[in-house]
């Protein structure tokens, strides 16, 4: 546990939240700022920065944890689907600096768009960079 962490709070208890679903290693909570209806939050009970600094074990059951939550979010929802997320780094959305997955249910007419547009890539530059990272 870190003191001064949101998380590590609500993990402890001592901040209130809306607490969905656990298992022995992760909670679920509602996520306070949605970005559509039904926006939860997986962390591990185990402080750590983000997905790079904790255990695989308590990466496993907070993925575990999420894909359950996938399909009730689509069942009891009426989801049309969902995004799962996770932010490493303030430069990519991180504002809560402990291991954390959103899990966003989609509908169809929702209006959230993640600043990302899928454009066509140079085929070339891809297969460079997949050999840099083999």
């Amino acid at each position: 546990m870190s003191e001064n962490c949101l998380f590590c709070g609500i993990v402890a208890g001592s901040i209130p939240s809306q607490q969905v679903a656990e298992n022995e290693r992760a909670i679920a909570f509602m996520d306070i700022n949605p970005a559509t209806r039904g926006h939860l939050l997986v962390v591990p009970r185990a402080h750590a920065k983000d997905l790079r600094e904790s255990a695989p074990e308590d990466l496993i059951a907070a993925t575990l944890l999420a894909q359950s939550l996938v399909t009730t979010v689509i069942e009891r929802l009426d989801a049309d689907g969902a995004n799962l997320l996770s932010c490493i780094g303030a430069e990519a959305w991180q504002s809560v600096f402990h291991t954390h997955l959103h899990v966003i249910p989609r509908y169809k007419d929702d209006p959230l768009q993640l600043p990302w547009h899928p454009t066509p890539g140079d085929m070339d530059a891809i297969a460079a960079t997949a050999a840099e990272l083999r």
